[in-house]
């Protein structure tokens, strides 16, 4: 934890050398670079750069010339907007593939104060989990730590026992994924600084701390999967991913209608709704037709064939958000984000079948503060340059929250505390997995 001294240290560095953080979501759909400038205020966010991305299948590389060049463009975009030559970014990763289990570890204290060492040590022990050699551990969260058998302590460092233990929520990730990843954007000229877990950094941009405290699900609804992130007392508690996003809408609107898979995603966004009123139901909508031909349809044509989707969807929410309810995890409310979030009424529908309170989650690119963590000193301030307000928008959560999860990291400068954000230091234990598998890729060349 830095004191006052040292945290005067790192914010006259950090006023001296102004850096670009680049947060690069390659997503099913589209693939969109955030350029972020860190000083000694915060983050400005100074460019969004976004385009079409065909290389990715259910947030999985398929086609790795494909999802190279998207990339390449897409930087060489930001690199124009910003003005600045981009090396190193840090990459969102999710994906059916992303998997979690239960850990549990311990350390022995004998009698004195719990140092960040002894924490960091328990939470390694943690990670002593089997799991088959095609995958890899990403993230290790404690959820709770117990110290001489007193749990519910959230930072125990400094406090005086003889043992340690903490239980934690072990992510992994399958190797092969994440080395493709790596690969297209190492071919696309660029360093990768961290993987960071898409539905961490969508939390970081929509979650308040209370809602983390209550028990909230985030479910950020992408082109391939949906991702869900469940927090409970400020720990992150679940996560999972579903096989559903917002392509299935639109391929559904595709086959059902007859039209081309670009025309269905248009009159998704323009027409997309979960149910309709009379007035809205009777109206007609002009479409495009697979043969060119424009035609008039009823628009209730398209509510009836997105509703059964978004239903089957949010069932499969409730059954996650149901087991954790079983464990004892209550949940109390869901924010939902990501493109197809906006569907018309969609949160009035979620709601009536979750029987919870649901909102929809807008990143705020406005001055905004953001928890520091415990360093003494201002804290972590969000804002962008004129022109970038309407990039507060859902389908942009993820992409604008890696650049305030990795700001966060950097600008509090903490290692391996906790903090009431939860682990801080999750930031650090990726960038060991990552350089592992950065490791063994280079060996296996």
């Amino acid at each position: 934890m830095l004191n006052k001294q040292r945290w005067k240290m790192a914010a006259e560095k950090r006023k001296r050398n102004k850096s670009i953080i680049v947060g690069l979501d390659v997503g099913t759909t589209k693939i969109c670079a955030i350029a972020g400038e860190l000083d000694e205020d915060g983050i400005t966010v100074q460019s969004i750069c976004c385009n079409k991305s065909t290389g990715l299948r259910k947030g999985v590389v398929v086609d790795i010339d494909t999802t190279v060049n998207s990339i390449k463009s897409t930087i060489e975009e930001s690199e124009k907007q910003t003005g600045t030559g981009i090396k190193e970014v840090y990459v969102g990763i999710s994906g059916s593939h992303i998997k979690t289990l239960n850990g549990y570890g311990a350390v022995g204290i004998k009698g004195r104060e719990v140092t960040p060492e002894d924490v960091e040590d328990a939470i390694d022990s943690a990670s002593a989990v089997n799991i088959p050699l095609d995958r890899e551990i990403l993230h290790v969260l404690p959820n709770d730590f117990i110290l001489d058998r007193q749990g519910g302590i959230k930072d125990p460092v400094g406090m005086v026992g003889n043992r340690l233990e903490v239980k934690a929520t072990v992510v992994t990730g399958s190797v092969t994924p994440i080395r493709n990843l790596i690969k297209c954007c190492e071919t696309a000229g660029l360093e990768i600084m961290d993987i960071i877990l898409q539905p961490f950094a969508s939390a970081e941009a929509i979650l308040t701390p209370d809602e983390k405290v209550i028990g909230i699900a985030l479910v950020d609804i992408g082109g391939g999967t949906t991702d869900i992130v469940v927090y409970k007392d400020g720990w992150m508690r679940h996560t999972a991913v579903l096989g559903i996003g917002g392509n299935h809408f639109t391929n559904d609107i595709s086959l059902g209608l007859n039209l081309p898979f670009n025309e269905a995603e248009r009159i998704k966004k323009a027409y997309g709704s979960v149910f309709l009123s009379e007035t809205e139901g009777a109206s007609n909508i002009d479409v495009l037709t697979i043969d060119g031909q424009r035609r008039e349809i009823p628009r209730k044509y398209i509510t009836e064939i997105i509703e059964p989707r978004a239903e089957e969807l949010i069932e499969l929410i409730k059954q996650e958000i149901q087991i954790l309810q079983d464990n004892g995890i209550t949940v109390s409310g869901i924010v939902f984000t990501g493109g197809s979030s906006m569907l018309s009424k969609f949160d009035r529908f979620a709601e009536a079948i979750m029987s919870m309170p649901v909102r929809v989650g807008y990143p705020e690119l406005k001055p905004k503060f953001f928890s520091g963590g415990k360093n003494p000193g201002p804290h972590l301030k969000l804002n962008c340059i004129e022109g970038l307000e309407e990039y507060s928008n859902p389908m942009y959560s993820a992409g604008i929250g890696l650049v305030l999860y990795t700001a966060e990291s950097l600008f509090s400068g903490e290692k391996h505390i906790v903090s009431h954000r939860g682990f801080s230091g999750t930031f650090n234990k990726m960038t060991g997995w990552f350089k592992n598998i950065l490791k063994k890729e280079k060996n296996r060349r």
